[in-house]
């Protein structure tokens, strides 16, 4: 009986409940009928009609013809944001579990109407507030109270108590501060609560900071683009074509998940939901040729979360970093990329070694080919693709010469006749089913059929990447043309395919009326999917604006720091640690705000101040990794528990099959930090090409050392061996500084010609020795780093521009002045020196990068171990493609 019991506990979810789980972490879940519903749709609708609206050149058109204000300042759209969404969050989430879902309670309407009114007061009153800056009167301070208090309600509801957990712990050290029961070391004075709101509500430091900010101009168009193109048909689109390209090979199913999770992971903002879209299919066909319930759970895991690490969307965090690095997007990206391909592609091979080691069957193949054919047709599929792009390219530059005045709308028009002749092309095919995955036999289907299908899916893709990469336009902007073009494709594709395919007139309305409902329903749905992050950028705002109010993240830096001893290595761990804990059950935007916020300038600044240059991108790069492991480790790992729902798992062992899966996810962040060229910054594509083919062989050897099973199962040795070969392949310089210094040391006295000769962006390390401020008889040394910048100035002039530190030579003694700027990483760094007592503060020695031999030396031992492990499997019968059953 308690067998059965246990059975039931671990059943996977049906259809509806399924839906229902993703509704509660993204959508709502609440579904009321009648009066209710139509104001949650027309409110939504509306939200996402208001997005369009700004991202268009409609209110600057409609301005300039009536002379009515119709274009509105980011502090006012944030507003008109923020007021949609803590309005839709009271409608549709529930208080409680147990609360209603049918029907909206009254306090929740009043709930709902007070929160929209609250985030508005800054669009109503704008003019107002902006008279009197930092002084609040007592109705702000009233509705400011209302709105924090009922913004921390409809977050607890939309993303769970995690967020409004950590926001009010935030609040409450704004206000208490100053108690003895707070640590010494986080103590500071505290604030009132006029000063408060006005940081948090009245101002853009808070709520309406920088967060909501990218959420309004950039996020709900991609979200948006996304629903869209989910409505559209893409999603069993990139299924089925995955399926048709892996689905045939060893552990096709679980091959098909990784590369269909990649597909819908690019444009979609929720692990869940990704876990949830394509787990259905792919779970229980990964359970059908031989994963366990854990492990294909896992699986989808895995590759779903790495989905918010995939350009262009990254889950909402790229547009963050453009804002918080002050970088352009086209750069966030081409950081991006390199570490995410890798990781898909070592998650591929991860579970081709996990299917080979269990000797699990394969569905059976439609077409018979060869090896060699196979590889031969991918390679001419490859070779198309590039010349195809190639053509189009310089086809587009073609029609802006010749054409110039009238490019535009020439390019349009060719444009919507590519659409109408791919809609020709898939209406002589039959339209793609969702198959039953649970059905006794799967047929695969032909690569050649589905693309058919859904090539005019690729234009709004087209469309997108093309205005983000070459036009090089603004996400938001971007994004608006990709949607316009989605919403022609959702209306029309219906109908144009019905008229393709001779069906009468009759049927062709009702299939246009159907791509007119479908159209709405996208946009309903696009809008309920940002409640959410509407939400928690909001919410994630009181953090930004706690930091800022308060400077705890410069006693983050001293904690750390602390903590880590000023060990470079400690310092990541210790971060990572605190990335993973504050990550826990926060949704990826929110989780990527809050980490940001708090660690990634502990990095840059903690190692600079340890003789470290860490490039800010990095840092944010690593503790964005590390946030999002969050989703998968227990024991809060959302997508793990929601996969366990899908696959009928246990939801704790999923997480922990699937955070051993992510091993390569949490090795990445730390090789990139000290090996950037991984980042690709200052690469070329050379470079970059061979950094991607090296960083690829490494993590497949890495994936086969943690899986235990490489061409054989491994033996202890060979497992240490593989590890070893990994590390040798992606940090050869941490050899290299074991035999050979990394830097030279210059006496004091040749400092300043030394730093003249240094090249564009050299790293110098400087060592610096002085009395300690409260004990004047012990001696404080520092190292420190720093970039010198641009060559040219002199060499006193270059070192004071890099270091903020005056410094003078006195005979064989390089003596510092304090530093001007007390709030500068020297002023800061060398605070608890004496600059003032009988012995000076001096730098002892200046370190410049030495001439050394190639750190790729190292790559000689590494390919002879890797051959090393290869004979000794080789002669137990190991092969390429693994063999289970070898000695």
């Amino acid at each position: 009986m308690a067998t059965e019991n246990d059975k039931t506990a671990n059943a996977p979810l049906s259809e509806a409940e399924l839906q229902d789980l993703v509704a509660a972490s993204d959508t709502g879940a609440r579904n009321p009928v009648g009066f209710a519903a139509w104001v949650i749709s027309g409110v939504a609708l509306c939200w996402s009609l208001f997005q369009l609206y700004i991202a268009s050149p409609l209110p600057f058109m409609l301005s300039s013809a009536t002379g009515l204000p119709l274009v509105f300042n980011d502090t006012q759209t944030r507003s008109i944001h923020l007021a949609f969404g803590v309005f839709l969050a009271f409608m549709a989430y529930p208080a409680f579990a147990r609360s209603p879902r049918d029907r909206i309670p009254t306090l929740d309407w009043v709930f709902a109407i007070v929160a929209a009114f609250a985030a508005l007061y800054i669009f109503i009153f704008y003019r107002d507030l902006a008279r009197r800056p930092g002084l609040p009167i007592t109705q702000d301070l009233v509705v400011a109270g209302i709105g924090m208090v009922l913004l921390l309600e409809a977050t607890r509801r939309a993303l769970g108590p995690p967020l409004a957990v950590v926001a009010m712990v935030f609040l409450a050290y704004v206000f208490f501060g100053s108690s003895p029961l707070v640590p010494d070391i986080i103590r500071w004075g505290g604030a009132s609560f006029g000063r408060a709101m006005d940081q948090m509500w009245l101002s853009t430091g808070g709520v309406f900071g920088v967060p909501l900010g990218v959420s309004t101009a950039f996020v709900f168009l991609f979200v948006l683009f996304g629903s869209m193109l989910d409505r559209a048909g893409a999603g069993n689109f990139f299924i089925k074509l995955a399926f048709a390209l892996l689905g045939h090979m060893r552990g096709g199913p679980a091959k098909a998940a990784v590369l269909s999770s990649m597909m819908t992971g690019m444009i979609s903002g929720s692990s869940i939901a990704n876990v949830v879209t394509t787990g259905t299919f792919t779970i229980p066909l990964m359970k059908r040729v031989g994963f366990t319930p854990e492990k294909a759970g896992s699986v989808e895991v895995a590759s779903s979360v790495n989905g918010q690490i995939m350009p262009p969307v990254m889950g909402a965090a790229a547009f963050l970093m453009v804002e918080y690095i002050g970088i352009p997007y086209i750069e966030v990206i081409k950081h991006a990329f390199l570490p995410a391909v890798i990781s898909y592609i070592a998650l591929l091979y991860l579970v081709h070694l996990e299917a080979v080691r269990g000797d699990m069957p394969v569905l059976p193949k439609r077409v018979q080919s060869t090896g060699l054919q196979s590889l031969l047709r991918a390679g001419i599929t490859i070779a198309s693709i590039v010349i195809l792009a190639g053509a189009v390219y310089y086809f587009i530059a073609l029609v802006r010469m010749v054409l110039p005045g009238i490019s535009g709308p020439a390019l349009i028009v060719l444009l919507l006749a590519a659409y109408v002749a791919l809609i020709w092309y898939a209406s002589r095919v039959p339209d793609l089913d969702l198959d039953d995955p649970n059905a006794p036999v799967v047929e695969l289907p032909l690569v050649k059929d589905v693309i058919k299908t859904g090539l005019h899916y690729l234009l709004p893709l087209f469309v997108l990447v093309w205005f983000l990469m070459v036009e090089r336009r603004s996400p938001g902007l971007s994004a608006f043309y990709a949607v316009l073009l989605l919403i022609v494709v959702v209306l029309t594709q219906k109908p144009l395919k019905a008229l393709f395919r001779g069906i009468r007139a009759s049927e062709q309305v009702a299939a246009f009326r159907e791509g007119f409902d479908d159209l709405i329903v996208g946009l309903i749905a696009g809008a309920r999917n940002m409640i959410g992050i509407a939400c928690a950028t909001a919410a994630a705002g009181i953090i930004v604006g706690t930091v800022t109010l308060t400077g705890i993240g410069q006693v983050m830096a001293e904690f750390v720091e602390f903590l880590s001893g000023g060990n470079i290595f400690l310092i990541l761990v210790f971060t990572a640690i605190i990335s993973l804990v504050l990550g826990m059950g926060l949704p990826t935007t929110a989780n990527y705000i809050v980490v940001s916020s708090l660690m990634a300038p502990v990095i840059v600044e903690v190692g600079a101040a340890n003789g470290v240059l860490i490039p800010l991108i990095a840092a944010h790069m690593f503790v964005f990794y590390f946030g999002i492991m969050a989703d998968v480790t227990p024991p809060v790992g959302l997508a793990s528990f929601a996969a366990a729902a899908v696959s009928g798992g246990d939801p704790i062992k999923t997480g922990f099959v699937a955070f051993f899966y992510s091993l390569r996810t949490v090795l990445l962040p730390f090789i990139f930090v000290f090996n950037t060229d991984l980042l690709l910054i200052g690469v070329g594509w050379a470079g970059g090409t061979w950094i991607f083919l090296k960083a690829t062989v490494a993590m497949l050897i890495f994936a086969a050392a943690t899986q235990g099973f490489f061409m054989a199962r491994n033996r202890i040795w060979e497992t240490v061996a593989l590890l070893l070969v990994t590390f040798l392949l992606l940090r050869p310089g941490f050899f290299l500084d074991l035999v050979q210094p990394p830097y030279d040391a210059i006496e004091p006295q040749r400092i300043h010609e030394t730093v003249e000769a240094q090249p564009d962006d050299a790293e110098v390390r400087v060592h610096i020795a002085g009395p300690s401020f409260n004990d004047p008889d012990r001696t404080l040394d520092r190292i420190m780093a720093f970039d010198l910048g641009p060559a040219g100035e002199s060499g006193q002039a270059r070192f004071e521009a890099a270091t903020g530190l005056a410094m003078r030579i006195e005979g064989d003694k390089a003596i510092l002045d304090e530093p001007l700027d007390m709030n500068s990483l020297a002023g800061r760094t060398l605070s608890d020196m004496d600059f003032y007592a009988d012995e000076p503060v001096t730098v002892t020695a200046l370190e410049v990068a030495a001439e050394r031999m190639p750190r790729e030396v190292f790559y000689i031992p590494a390919i002879l171990l890797l051959g090393l492990v290869i004979w000794s499997q080789r002669r137990r019968g190991g092969t390429l493609a693994g063999n289970p059953k070898a000695a």
